[in-house]
């Protein structure tokens, strides 16, 4: 009778941290699922940075703490400094997905940060597209296209910022919209 019980017992924990655990799996897959709609990523993207984050977390605590973080953003393509106890680059990195200072990054923030990057790069890279777009594909946009396409203020703004375009067979006053879009998006002084 004795052995029964315990067996049971045994049973019935084993039953509950089964369900506990799909439970877990469940919540997991929504979270990823609103994760993946609300933040434009696929779920390969998705995949990817969890498995990136899964690497660096050598502790398996669901979090990086800082040196994981800097790993995993390396590993990611990340262009940081040499010294890891000196570089302004990384640090600027790390306020922005620590801001209250915890000492570590969650899953969820990572991603965050993560998507935000992408939609950064993405912007930039459809603003240069749209610029040659208007240019006909040319490397260079005039004043007179910009006035055509754009309204006043906007046509007036990015004619006041662009270089002139220094390639050959341009016309005089021929803007470089390439360095004004790099610019635009703090890859380069504007």
């Amino acid at each position: 009778c004795v052995c029964v019980c315990v067996c049971v017992q045994g049973l019935r924990a084993n039953w509950t941290g089964l369900l506990l655990a799909v439970q877990r799996a469940k919540n997991e897959t929504e979270n990823q699922i609103l994760i993946r709609d609300s933040k434009g990523l696929s779920e390969d993207q998705i995949k990817e940075y969890r498995q990136s984050f899964d690497h660096f977390d050598r502790d398996h605590s669901g979090q990086l703490d800082k040196n994981e973080y800097r790993a995993c953003l390396l590993s990611l393509g990340y262009k940081l400094g040499s010294d890891p106890t000196n570089d302004p680059e990384f640090d600027t990195l790390w306020a922005e997905i620590d801001p209250n200072e915890t000492g570590y990054v969650t899953f969820e923030a990572f991603l965050d940060f993560m998507s935000r990057r992408m939609v950064d790069q993405d912007t930039a890279d459809q603003v240069l597209e749209s610029f040659k777009i208007l240019a006909g594909d040319k490397p260079y946009i005039t004043g007179d296209e910009l006035r055509r396409e754009l309204p006043p203020e906007q046509a007036e703004y990015c004619i006041s910022r662009m270089a002139p375009y220094e390639g050959d067979g341009a016309p005089e006053g021929a803007l470089d919209y390439t360095s004004f879009s790099s610019a635009l998006y703090g890859q380069s002084e504007l």
